[in-house]
């Protein structure tokens, strides 16, 4: 699992930085958009003005900025990496206008006297827009997590791995994680929180790939207390992911009792929702006659493609129902 999720990171790396590879792009066309406590910007660079790069900032990282109707006044973003200067206006519900980009010369040295390779102009920008850069490596090493690449510096602002996380997790028991997974644990919203419910919800200390999937799969407390609500106390993690992955809920199983399948574990319905056993095949293979189907003998039904067309087409009388035998 953590080889198809970080070929899924990488694909994500790629495509952020796909449009940043182009050419110079240190001043363009900016949108911005306010939100709460933060500014999302869209910057399309002056030589490729269909291209975009996209980042929120909390409003009071810059300098001069007013958000307010008909303010034209200019404003900043001071990173490691260099400052963003833009002009503009805001109206209602947006801001538009042009930006500069600046890079500080002395970022690159920085990086590479911490071991890390010299960033190209474009990574550097890349690296601006993430905020990112030797107080966040620094910060990092200081809890065990090294930072060798610019890829790596990249992800970890993309993702927002930072030293508070780090400890956080390893207080709830996940500690020694590589760099690689705790980019992971940030993508699929793996938080001290959410570890903390589930623990709470009977599963503590469950490793760090059930951890994931369980997030991935949408496995939460609530999901949990609704299926021992039901009669399933001791379902393992894998159980539960199995069960979100395969669409058997609270509804699905409370249909299939109504039907009659009031006995079915886990397993067994993740069986059904597999072979596309749902309560509707269920009622209208009943119409046809088969009244006395097992789950079994309904999957059967299902896996050889016995269905009421197939069963009408065999019908010599053109599709009355038939005893079943």
């Amino acid at each position: 699992m953590a080889s198809r999720l970080s070929q899924w990171l990488t694909v994500f790396v790629v495509l952020f930085a796909l449009p940043v590879l182009a050419g110079s792009r240190d001043s363009g066309a900016w949108v911005g958009t306010p939100r709460e406590a933060e500014l999302h910007l869209s910057l399309h660079p002056k030589d490729e003005p269909g291209s975009q790069m996209g980042f929120s900032a909390p409003l009071t990282a810059f300098q001069g900025l007013s958000t307010a109707e008909g303010s034209t006044a200019p404003f900043k973003l001071v990173r490691e990496a260099g400052t963003f200067d833009f002009e503009g206006r805001f109206t209602k519900e947006q801001g538009t206008g042009t930006w500069r980009f600046t890079p500080n010369a002395a970022y690159t040295k920085a990086l590479t006297d911490l071991g890390l390779p010299r960033p190209d102009a474009e990574q550097q920008l890349a690296l601006a827009t993430v905020g990112v850069g030797p107080e966040r490596i620094k910060s990092l090493a200081a809890v065990g997590q090294r930072v060798t690449t610019v890829d790596e510096l990249l992800q970890v602002g993309i993702f927002n791995v930072t030293p508070e996380y780090v400890k956080a997790l390893a207080a709830e028991g996940y500690s020694k994680l590589t760099l690689e997974l705790l980019v992971q644990t940030r993508i699929h919203g793996v938080t001290p929180e959410r570890i903390k419910a589930l623990a709470a919800a009977g599963y503590k200390g469950v490793d760090l790939d059930s951890l994931l999937s369980m997030s991935i799969h949408g496995v939460t407390p609530d999901f949990i207390r609704e299926l021992r609500g039901m009669g399933f106390k001791d379902l393992k993690a894998d159980d539960l992911v199995s069960m979100r992955i395969h669409g058997v809920t609270p509804a699905f199983v409370n249909e299939m009792r109504g039907l009659g399948f009031k006995d079915l574990d886990a397993e067994g319905l993740v069986g059904l929702r597999i072979h596309g056993v749902t309560p509707a095949f269920v009622k209208e293979m009943r119409d046809l006659g088969y009244t006395n189907a097992t789950a079994d003998d309904l999957m059967q039904l299902r896996i050889h493609g016995v269905d009421s067309v197939f069963v009408r087409s065999m019908s010599k009388d053109g599709g009355a129902p038939r005893k079943q035998p």
